[in-house]
């Protein structure tokens, strides 16, 4: 079975650790398939699984926000001529594995229509501002090049996804699968008053990972920096602060489970992930990312977990937490009998 999550950022890789886990106990052998760092994240969970490499679609952000709807249009030529590279790469792997189904999270070319295909998103809906009417049919046509579309979230209400991932007219094979998360639930002492959890595409980390830093510097309290890069640089900060480059999923659940406050993304594996711990945090959206945003803002409206943008961050803002209620604890796991559609064909 391949499966292939979108690198950009590694929310498409780690919400599929559970998937890679429940194939696995469903008797499925799962490959591996992406780029950049998604991919060198499932090699380090999951170190005897066979991978492959497919082609980048050098998705770059801009330092200023407000400019990257235009740097995202202006890169689509370079997207689509991927998206047919890994096409041709997915056959040859199909004959070579003998795979007879595909997992695809977001990866536009990973289908093929002699196998069933599925296609994971929580964007039926693509917000891009005033074009937000044409991402959203552009990414629903290729969606129906799919068998079915897997979305991550709960069909009713209340959910998380909110517009994004529920549409009032369409003609789409969707599937709800519930919350996803690589977590699960621990009762643990707390060791950490605030995790950060850095992730997401340059430049718009490493912008991030200096404000905070500075602003930290009068934080009182024990702070884990996880800064989100697979990189072996450190670097150093004050002795309050623990900084470490990246942990793997069983660290990171224990961290997260020792930690009472996190700052992070509004990214919506992030959101999966503290929902399944009941966790309470603090957003800060990617600025530009009109998705991040939405999210960020309907869970402030429900008096879930409070934000703020990139530009006005101050740690004062942490003030704002005790008028919030944070997550309430959901449960996460996968139906197996959801892999039943890989024996139709």
């Amino acid at each position: 079975m391949l499966v292939a999550p979108l690198n950009w950022g590694l929310g498409h890789a780690t919400r599929c650790i559970p998937i890679i886990h429940a194939l696995i106990k469903a008797n499925y052998e799962p490959i591996l398939a992406s780029d950049g760092d998604a991919l060198l994240l499932l090699q380090k969970e999951f170190p005897r699984l066979k991978s492959y490499s497919l082609p980048s679609y050098n998705i770059k952000y801009t330092r200023n926000g407000k400019n990257l709807r235009y740097k995202l249009l202006v890169q689509i030529p370079s997207v689509v001529s991927a998206s047919k590279k890994e096409q041709k790469i997915v056959e040859q792997l199909i004959k070579k594995e003998n795979i007879i189904g595909i997992i695809s999270d977001n990866r536009f070319g990973v289908y093929n229509k002699q196998i069933p295909s599925v296609y994971i998103t929580h964007q039926l809906k693509v917000f891009s501002g005033i074009t937000t009417w044409i991402t959203s049919k552009i990414h629903q046509k290729i969606i129906k090049k799919f068998d079915e579309c897997w979305i991550p979230d709960i069909k009713g209400e209340p959910n998380y996804s909110g517009e994004l991932g529920h549409l009032e007219k369409h003609n789409l094979n969707l599937k709800y699968v519930g919350v996803l998360s690589r977590f699960t639930y621990q009762k643990l002492e707390i060791k950490y008053n605030l995790l950060v959890v850095l992730s997401g595409p340059e430049p718009q980390r490493s912008l991030l990972e200096n404000k905070l830093l500075v602003e930290l510097k009068n934080y009182k309290g024990n702070v884990l920096f996880v800064r989100g890069v697979l990189a072996e640089k450190k670097i150093a900060a004050s002795s309050s602060i623990e900084i470490v480059n990246y942990l793997l999923t069983k660290d990171l659940e224990r961290a997260m489970n020792q930690s009472e406050i996190i700052l992070a993304r509004s990214g919506y594996s992030t959101i999966m992930d503290l929902a399944v711990l009941g966790k309470q945090a603090f957003f800060i959206p990617t600025p530009g990312q009109y998705e991040q945003e939405y999210l960020a803002e309907i869970l402030n409206k429900k008096v879930i977990i409070p934000f703020s943008t990139q530009d006005n961050f101050k740690i004062e803002n942490f003030k704002e937490l005790k008028f919030f209620k944070g997550f309430k604890r959901e449960e996460s796991s996968i139906d197996l009998n959801f892999f039943n559609f890989f024996q139709r064909k």
